[in-house]
């Protein structure tokens, strides 16, 4: 029998450590090991418990429910971990994915190299290794892989290009620089698969004829970083990285790059000078990497997701990959959905399914009773798309036509509760904080965009505001150096295409909708619904409430710093928001 705890970033945080420890002190006739993210992270701590092919698998466990486990293993009394059982309905998370880049997240240890070798693990990259690099090209090509960074450009273009491009010294790179807000696939492959980007990395190496390979990651991700560069070890020792891979003429060295946080550097330029050592700022383009990247040598970058199905496509052929998916866009693609949604962690689907099938049949619909209002996707770069678009499908086209990009995956979920001009604000304050400053219009036009955006949810918004910003959102566009600063104006764009009702009520009215702007709320309790239960009064923080137990209360206006501290307590719906 063996125990498997989920210890991804998320399952570490939930306490999955603490519950590591509280099962080995229970003297368990079972090997407790760890794994990596399922993508279940709503239910985390996860355990699973494997009884030969049997899987019974417990869902948000505690240290505590440690000798309820011991006593279950032992004496097999289910009664004993009822209450900790994954139900049917959370199951369907998993059973209505696809998943092929993370085919193995939850399933193996990432610290262990033989549990990815059982898996199939290298068997891709020893087939690469008996074509040509033109034949394994062709193979991508077949599978009509795209980039999955976010631009969703043909991945065996790229390679095609490095590949043909004059010179001896080229490099493959990794751009694990995830940095949009509510993303979190590629720390989740890293740390919970790192050889499948390996393997995936070395094909394309080998393709393009490099013998370099560089992962640039995040420095927020030290336990991605950590089982990388143990991976990398165990790969090593067993002469999978190096010279003369697997007996071959094929040689190729990693090296893995901690970035400072920069969300400019997932442009591949700026994330090219940030390698070199200067400050990440992107470059003039053409030319392009592919003929002149990494200290000026032709360089090949795509993200971890993109490498993640490179072994995949190999073992199982290009045709698989394409036979899913849209005309336009093959194969699966993993989200990361967060927000107001019931199910919030890792899916992967195949493309052509619709926001609805993601949001509701896989994430479950809303957590709260406010109904569905609009969902973000692409991050920053991306915008938001309102509940009538609910049956968008999901490919490159269809997403980029109500204004929103694929991204890289990011998909932040909002019910009624959420003023779009203030999700807008969040994402201009973003961009405009993390604008590298080499061009006037992003540095500068996101700067004064932002500056409207907080007049208007300060109830200060002007006449001619809303025309004002669309002018500067196409000025930036058009004139901004870099993918950063081109889409910037993207969250803004949508939010004024489809919820233009919510600025004008903003800037005419001088009220926000969702209620959600502080400076547009003014909180009063209706006398009638008052009992009198003094539980406001004794949370507010500034004293601004008065009355005497079991009569009605009253606010102070002048008082009241608008913390919303009384509306949440309240058990009677006495407090009014408006």
């Amino acid at each position: 029998m063996r125990i498997v705890i989920g210890q991804g970033s998320c399952g570490i945080a939930a306490g999955a450590e603490k519950v590591r420890k509280a099962l080995l002190s229970q003297s368990i006739e079972a090997s407790i090991s760890i794994t990596g993210c399922i993508g279940m992270c709503y239910l985390e701590p996860i355990v699973d418990i494997y009884d030969e092919d049997k899987l019974t698998r417990l869902v948000k466990v505690s240290e505590s429910d440690a000798p309820a486990i011991a006593e279950y293993i032992k004496a097999g009394d289910r009664s004993k971990i009822e209450n900790l059982t994954v139900t049917d309905e959370d199951s369907e998370f998993l059973s209505k994915q696809t998943r092929i880049a993370l085919r193995n997240c939850g399933i193996i240890n990432p610290e262990i190299i033989e549990e990815y070798i059982e898996k199939d693990g290298y068997t891709a990259l020893k087939k690469a290794l008996g074509m040509t690099p033109e034949e394994v090209i062709d193979i991508i090509k077949t599978s009509g892989l795209a980039g999955r960074g976010g631009a969703g450009f043909p991945t065996w273009f790229k390679w095609n290009a490095a590949r043909n491009s004059e010179g001896e010294e080229k490099y493959l790179i990794c751009n694990a620089d995830e940095g949009d807000p509510g993303a979190f696939m590629d720390r989740a492959v890293i740390e919970s698969d790192p050889h499948n980007l390996i393997e995936g990395m070395l094909i394309g190496a080998y393709a393009i004829g490099a013998k370099h390979a560089v992962v640039y990651v995040r420095a927020e991700y030290p336990l991605a970083i950590k089982r990388l560069k143990n991976a990398l070890e165990q790969a090593r020792e067993k002469g999978i990285i190096g010279k003369n891979i697997f007996g071959t003429d094929f040689s190729c060295d990693f090296m893995i790059k901690a970035g400072a946080g920069a969300f400019v550097c997932g442009e591949e330029t700026a994330l090219i000078e940030s390698l070199e050592g200067h400050r990440g700022m992107p470059r003039l383009k053409p030319p392009f990497p592919a003929q002149s990247g990494f200290w000026r040598k032709p360089s090949n970058i795509n993200n971890v997701e993109t490498f993640a199905n490179v072994a995949w496509i190999i073992n199982n052929g290009g045709e698989a990959f394409a036979a899913m998916g849209t005309e336009g866009s093959k194969g699966t693609k993993v989200f990361a959905v967060t927000g107001k949604v019931k199910r919030s962690g890792l899916v992967e689907i195949p493309m052509g399914k619709t926001l609805r099938d993601v949001i509701f049949d896989i994430g479950g619909g809303m957590k709260t009773d406010k109904p569905f209002k609009a969902v973000q996707m692409g991050g920053p770069s991306g915008g938001c798309i309102p509940a009538s678009l609910i049956d968008t499908v999901i490919d490159y086209k269809a997403l980029g036509a109500t204004g929103a990009i694929m991204g890289s995956g990011g998909m932040v979920v909002m019910d009624e509760s959420t003023c779009m001009v203030g999700m807008a604000k969040f994402f201009l304050d973003f961009t405009a904080k993390e604008s590298c400053g080499k061009c006037i219009h992003c540095r500068i036009g996101t700067k004064r965009m932002l500056e409207m955006l907080e007049r208007i949810t300060k109830g200060e918004g002007k006449e001619g505001d809303i025309e004002l910003l669309e002018e500067l959102c196409y000025a930036i566009k058009d004139g901004a150096l870099c993918g950063l600063g081109q889409t910037a104006p993207n969250p803004v764009l949508t939010t004024i295409k489809y919820f233009r009702d919510e600025y004008e009520a903003h800037i005419k009215d001088k009220k926000c909708p969702a209620g959600e702007c502080s400076d547009l709320i003014e909180y009063s309790i209706n006398a009638d619904k008052c009992r009198g239960c003094t539980l406001c009064a004794r949370n507010c923080p500034v004293n601004a409430i008065t009355g005497t137990v079991k009569n009605p209360h009253t606010i102070d206006i002048n008082k009241c710093i608008k913390c919303g501290k009384c509306y949440s307590v309240c058990r009677f719906d006495a407090v009014v928001k408006a």
